[in-house]
C-alpha cells in the first residue's frame, strides 16, 4: 500500500516545497560530518580496550605513527621518482633505496620500483632478496624493442626485475660485473624509464658516485624529490655538502631546498660531530633525520622487512613520510 501525501497521510518530513529533494552525494557527505573516534590498537592502551573497562584514544605514538601511515599513504597525482644520492661510497644510498622502497611498498601496496641507476658495478642487487632470474639493467637494455610502442606487458617485465616477496616491492639491478660495459648514457636512462614508468607509480633510483655521468645527470632531471644520505662522519657529510654545491651550481637550487637529508648513526655516538651536522643540512635541507643503527643492515647481507627492528621500520616510515610529503 502506498503511504505518504499522495495516499492522505500527513507527513511533515515530506515537504517538496520547502526543500530541495536531497541527492546522494547528500547521503554520502553524512559520513564526513562526525568521523569515529580514534581507538587505540597499540600498548597497554589497546588491553584496556580489549578488556572492555574502557575505550582509551591512541597514544602520542600510536597517533604519530597513524600520522606517518596516512602520508604514505595519499594521492601522489601521478608518477613519481625520489633520487638518492651521495657521491662517497659507503655513505647509505643502497640501504635507503631498499628501506623506503620497503616501507612504502608495506604500507601503499605494489607498483614500486627500486633501481640500481649505477654508471658501471652497483650492489643493490646484492643486497636485496635474490629472485627467478639474475638480469640487469643492460639486459633490459639490450631487450628494449619488444617494449617499444603498445608492446610489452607486465609479466614481460618481470623478466628483468626482481620481485621482492614481503617487501612489496621490485629491484632493477644494475650491471654486478665490475667489467661489464660502457658506461649508460642519457639516452639510455630516458629509455629505460619511460618503459618502467608504464608500469609502477613510484620509482626510487640509486645512484652511482660520478656526479658528472650521463646517467647521474639524467637523473637528477627526472627528480621529484631528492633524498641525501650519509653516514654520521665528517668526511661523509662534506662530500654531501659539495655535491649540494654542484646542484645550486647547475641550476637546482629548488631540489636542493626541498631535499631530505638522512643519516645513518654508528653503533655507537662517540667521537662524531652530529650537532655540526645536523644544523649544515638543516639550513640547506628541507628535513635532516636520523636512522637508527642495525646490525641487520650492517652485516651487509640481503635485507628483509621483517627482520628489522620495530625501532628501525618506525623511523624509515617518518623518513617516507617526510619524503611522501614532498611529493
Amino acid at each position: 500500500m502506498t503511504r505518504g501525501p499522495a495516499a492522505g497521510y500527513p507527513d511533515a518530513a515530506w515537504a517538496p516545497e520547502s526543500a530541495a529533494a536531497p541527492t546522494a552525494e547528500d547521503f554520502a557527505r553524512r559520513r564526513q560530518v562526525r568521523p569515529p573516534e580514534p581507538v587505540a590498537t597499540m600498548g597497554v592502551r589497546a588491553v584496556v580496550n580489549k578488556m572492555g573497562l574502557l575505550r582509551l584514544a591512541p597514544g602520542r605514538h600510536e597517533q604519530e605513527l597513524k600520522r606517518d601511515i596516512e602520508m604514505v599513504r595519499r594521492n601522489f597525482g601521478g608518477l613519481r621518482q625520489v633520487t638518492v644520492v651521495n657521491p662517497k661510497g659507503g655513505a647509505g644510498k643502497t640501504v635507503a633505496i631498499l628501506l623506503l622502497a620497503m616501507t612504502f611498498g608495506q604500507k601503499r601496496g605494489g607498483y614500486v620500483l627500486a633501481w640500481d641507476n649505477n654508471e658501471t658495478q652497483g650492489t643493490l642487487g646484492m643486497r636485496a632478496q635474490q629472485d627467478f632470474h639474475s638480469r640487469t639493467v643492460r639486459d633490459m637494455l639490450r631487450d628494449l624493442g619488444q617494449f617499444q610502442g603498445a608492446h610489452g606487458r607486465v609479466g614481460d617485465l618481470s623478466q628483468y626485475v626482481r620481485s621482492q616477496g614481503e617487501g612489496m616491492f621490485d629491484v632493477l639491478a644494475s650491471d654486478e660485473s665490475a667489467t661489464g660495459g660502457e658506461m649508460l648514457t642519457a639516452a639510455a636512462f630516458a629509455e629505460i624509464r619511460e618503459v618502467v614508468s608504464r608500469f609502477y607509480k613510484l620509482i626510487f633510483v640509486d645512484t652511482g658516485n660520478n656526479v658528472r655521468a650521463q646517467n647521474w645527470q639524467a637523473s637528477m632531471d627526472a627528480t621529484d624529490q631528492l633524498v641525501v644520505t650519509m653516514s654520521a662522519r665528517n668526511d661523509s657529510a662534506e662530500t654531501a655538502a659539495r655535491m649540494l654545491d654542484h646542484l645550486e651550481q647547475s641550476g637546482r637550487q629548488r631540489l636542493v631546498r626541498q631535499a631530505v637529508t638522512v643519516v645513518s648513526m654508528p653503533p655507537s655516538r662517540k667521537e662524531i660531530d652530529l650537532p655540526a651536522i645536523q644544523e649544515h643540512f638543516a639550513a640547506r635541507t628541507r628535513a635532516v633525520l636520523l636512522a637508527p643503527y642495525e646490525r641487520l643492515i650492517d652485516s651487509g647481507e640481503p635485507i628483509r622487512y621483517g627482520g628489522l627492528s620495530s625501532a628501525t621500520r618506525d623511523a624509515w616510515l617518518k623518513i617516507a613520510a617526510a619524503v611522501a610529503e614532498g611529493l
